[in-house]
Order: structure tokens, then C-alpha cells, then sequence
């Protein structure tokens, strides 16, 4: 018999409406919309213990359990000890070896120790970061579970949420799931000039429709402080054509008052340039993002007390597509050229273009 999960509970959080939001959900919201890392940020934005405890275990870790507590503890030692031996790296004890976990991100946030603290736990945190990242990957990779069955708890997951988003009413007028056929991945993978399978990242996607316009934010917001943490967008594959970054600035001027505070100018997205699907239509709008959700994998491991692997890491992360669009936009985007079928005609075009480049192209059938 699997032993059952050892999930962490989640504390109640109440729906932020976008005139509640600050500084730190700007900055959040910001990073999922251009699809950047935190690993280029300079400070956190947590400002008590128990925000910090409810970031961990939305990260599926509970520190008042000892084996989640030991095994953060070895994550941070393995990150000091990578920072010392690899650059030298003056990592003060007070950072190295806090009195909690906890410590290191209101540390880094400003709000306990120096700024000098500050500095060095954002860069241990940022290395123990790309840690936990490869302990999910390796983890994955080591167990008895297949992609089709690991699909499926992440679906009962997210849909979990949905139903509590649902409840708290919310305005979300489709929460919906797919996954893409091998049909539409052989496709997909011609399309694109690097033919990895490990670079489709949307085998599993869930589309979210809110009512309004308006909505959209406290809806992606929320999904940060319920299913994934705003800091495992996968950096370089967001699509955004529905919430430029001026865009939201505009439509919600409380928003300037944090502008000189961005860890990033007003002007970055310009200089980035557009992410869009060449594929898309001309007035095709929606955000796409690609996630790493957190799923604890207790059901295909061995119980804490029995445990005598020398890597006791008990989360994996697994990729996650998300399109987000109002429900007036929706309706927009099926219409014309932005129809998906419009889309996969594009699409098609270009892969047979590419697949008979000098050879013969394939008669029509009849």
C-alpha cells in the first residue's frame, strides 16, 4: 500500500483585488507577464514569517515536519558550499546557518539582519533555487511513475483549485484542460527550429476565461498564492499580446506610485520585444505561460521513517501550459484569422514547406 501524501495545508488567503495590490504583487504579476527569472532580481518582498511559511508550503514544504526541515537545511548547506568553494564567496554565518529557514527570505527581503544580509541571502537563495529545481528533475526522472500517470495528479491539482476558486467565487467563466495528442506534438515539434522533445511544453495546458477584462489579475494572482509559486514561470516562454506591462500600468495608476521601487525600468518590455506566436492571428490576444508546478511524490516513496536514499527530496516539478483570457477577448480570438483551425493552417503550411525544402512536395489527396 502507497503511503499516503504528505502534502502541506495550505493557509486560507483571501482574493486580492487589484486596488489592494502593492510593490510586491506588481513585481510577481510582472515577471509571470514577461516570462523573466528570478534569478536576476536583487530582493524578496515577504514581510512576515508566516507569509514566508506560506510561500513554502505552496512549494509543497512544511517545515514544522523534520524530514522537510532537514532536507531545506541540506539544500541551503549545498548552495553555501557551491558559493564558497566555487567563487570564494564570503557567505556570513547569520545567512549560512539561520536560526530558521524562514530567516533567509525576510532576510533577503530587508526586513531582518543588514543589507548586507539582505545581498547575500538573495544569492544563496537564488542557487539553492536552481537546486530544488534539479532535485524535482532528478527525483522525476528516478521514479515509477509515467508521464501519463504524473499528468493526471497534476490535473486533480489544478483542478482542485479550480473548484476553490469556483466557490470563492471568483469570476472564471471556463477552467478547462487538455492534452495534446501525438499528432499535435509531432507537429508542434516540426514547426519549431529546435526539434526537442523536451522543449514542448504545453503537453498538459489549462485555459482560464474570466468574465472581464478587469479580472484577470486578481485571477492570475490568486493562481499564485494557491497552485504554483510566481517565481517557477519558466523563464522565456511567455506569449503575452492581452497584458502589456504599460498596458497595466495605465489601466491601473495606483500602480505609479511603485515605479522608481522595480527591480526592472518602466522601459524593459520595449527593449525585449513582443512575444508572439508567429502563428497567431494579427489581433490575437491571450497570456501563455509555461510553469513548473510542485507535486509532492510521498505515494511513490518510501515513509520519512523509512527513507535510506542518501537524497531525501520529495517534490518534483512538472511543466505546465496556462492560457488566460477574458471572456470578450475569447470570443475575438475565434473569429477570422485567429480561429484556431486558421492557426493550424499556418502551422501545417509552414511544416510542409519545411519537411519538402528541395525535395518533392507530396501531391494533394483527393
Amino acid at each position: 500500500m502507497k503511503p499516503p501524501s504528505l502534502a502541506p495545508a495550505l493557509p486560507d488567503i483571501p482574493i486580492r483585488p487589484v486596488g489592494q495590490m502593492g510593490l510586491r504583487e506588481l513585481e510577481r504579476i510582472r515577471l509571470i507577464l514577461r516570462g523573466g527569472s528570478v534569478i536576476d532580481w536583487r530582493r524578496m518582498y515577504f514581510q512576515t514569517r508566516d507569509e514566508v511559511d506560506a510561500f513554502l508550503r505552496l512549494l509543497q514544504l512544511d517545515l514544522s515536519q523534520s524530514f522537510d526541515e532537514v532536507w531545506a537545511r541540506q539544500v541551503l548547506a549545498e548552495a553555501v558550499e557551491y558559493l564558497r568553494k566555487t567563487f570564494n564567496y564570503r557567505v556570513s554565518n547569520v545567512v549560512a546557518q539561520p536560526e530558521e529557514i524562514h530567516d533567509l527570505f525576510l532576510f533577503a527581503s530587508g526586513v531582518k539582519g543588514s543589507s548586507r544580509h539582505r545581498r547575500i541571502a538573495c544569492v544563496v537563495l537564488k542557487v539553492m533555487h536552481v537546486i530544488q529545481h534539479i532535485e524535482g528533475r532528478d527525483l522525476l526522472f528516478r521514479l515509477a511513475i509515467s508521464e501519463a500517470e504524473l499528468a493526471e495528479v497534476v490535473t486533480a491539482k489544478v483542478l482542485s483549485v479550480a473548484t476553490e476558486m469556483q466557490a470563492k467565487g471568483l469570476p472564471v467563466v471556463e477552467f478547462a484542460h487538455s492534452i495534446k495528442t501525438q499528432d499535435s506534438l509531432i507537429t508542434k515539434l516540426l514547426a519549431k527550429k529546435e526539434t526537442v522533445a523536451a522543449q514542448v511544453y504545453d503537453r498538459t495546458r489549462f485555459r482560464v476565461v474570466t468574465k472581464r477584462r478587469e479580472d484577470l489579475l486578481p485571477v492570475l494572482y490568486y493562481l499564485t498564492q494557491r497552485l504554483f509559486p510566481f517565481h517557477l514561470v519558466v523563464p522565456g516562454q511567455t506569449e503575452n499580446t492581452l497584458l502589456p506591462f504599460k498596458q497595466v500600468l495605465a489601466e491601473n495608476p495606483h500602480f505609479e506610485q511603485f515605479i522608481p521601487k522595480l527591480q526592472l525600468d518602466r522601459d524593459f518590455e520595449d527593449r525585449e520585444g513582443p512575444g508572439k506566436n508567429i502563428y497567431s492571428g494579427n489581433s490575437y490576444r491571450a497570456l501563455n505561460f509555461v510553469v513548473d508546478i510542485p507535486v509532492r511524490m510521498d505515494a511513490y516513496l518510501p515513509t520519512p521513517e523509512e527513507d535510506d536514499r542518501q537524497r531525501k527530496g520529495r517534490i518534483v516539478i512538472s511543466l505546465v501550459e496556462f492560457q488566460i483570457v477574458d471572456e470578450e477577448t475569447a470570443r475575438i480570438n475565434e473569429m477570422g484569422e485567429n480561429s484556431h483551425d486558421a492557426y493550424k493552417r499556418r502551422q501545417k503550411k509552414r511544416v510542409l514547406k519545411r519537411l519538402s525544402q528541395g525535395l518533392v512536395v507530396p501531391k494533394r489527396q483527393t
